[in-house]
């Protein structure tokens, strides 16, 4: 892709900048970090919660949302963004950090990319990567998503002109949604065998869980420190 001669008038100070998550998450402290780190430089940005809210601008970042932005809601920004933890086209879809992590990955990448007409399948601006050490639990692993997202999304405003896009190439995959019933363990499996999803359920929204001998039992994990002893995973 290429600049335009419209890119290089309103690529200037002061910008008007929306950051827009739709649903109460985790996500909105990021979203929060994100607009105080806009405002001490000489863009203006603004905290949207719902599509009905957005004013018109320059550049918006959907941040976590939830639902599909209607195209009136598009046309109100020149440029429109989003993060996604994913190689793409590879993992388009739902929770594609959960998904990886799940599938043994402590190496993921995550993409800044232009919003298309379908879902993350826009262009790609910029690629970054996280890893992870195998011991993180939820709110580390959102920890490292939201300072992955901020970088991503400061490292595009402070650029000197518009950062261009490369259109995604290869075939996509897809990630499902993610349900409560998905944090489901197994009684016959041992705690190592499903050490993986136990590092990525949310003890409030969507906590571990088992059935056993005609009931339903919560299980929480939290982290408390290291170790005393060697774990059997280190023992040869």
């Amino acid at each position: 892709m290429v600049r335009t001669p419209e890119d290089l008038v309103w690529w200037k100070f002061p910008r008007n900048v929306s950051v827009i998550v739709d649903n109460d998450s985790w996500v909105l402290d990021y979203a929060k970090q994100l607009v105080s780190a806009v405002g001490q430089t000489e863009d203006h940005a603004v905290l949207y919660q719902s599509y009905e809210d957005i004013q018109r601008g320059d550049i918006a970042f959907f941040l976590g949302c939830t639902k599909i932005a209607p195209e009136d809601v598009l046309s109100l920004h020149k440029k429109n963004l989003v993060v996604h933890e994913s190689k793409l086209p590879k993992g388009r879809g739902f929770s594609p950090l959960t998904w990886q992590v799940l599938a043994g990955e402590n190496e993921v990448v995550v993409s800044l990319l232009e919003m298309s007409g379908e879902v993350d399948a826009g262009p790609v601006i910029y690629r970054s990567q996280i890893a992870f050490q195998g011991h993180e639990l939820c709110q580390e692993l959102r920890m490292f998503q939201g300072n992955a997202t901020l970088e991503l999304c400061l490292q595009y405003l402070r650029a000197e002109a518009v950062p261009l896009a490369e259109p995604q190439a290869g075939d996509p995959s897809y990630y499902p949604r993610r349900r409560p019933n998905d944090s489901e363990l197994n009684v016959f499996e041992s705690l190592a065998e499903q050490f993986e999803l136990l590092r990525v359920v949310d003890n409030e929204r969507y906590p571990a869980f088992f059935d056993f001998r005609g009931h339903r039992y919560q299980l929480k994990i939290e982290k408390v420190g290291a170790a005393s002893h060697e774990d059997e995973s280190s023992r040869k």
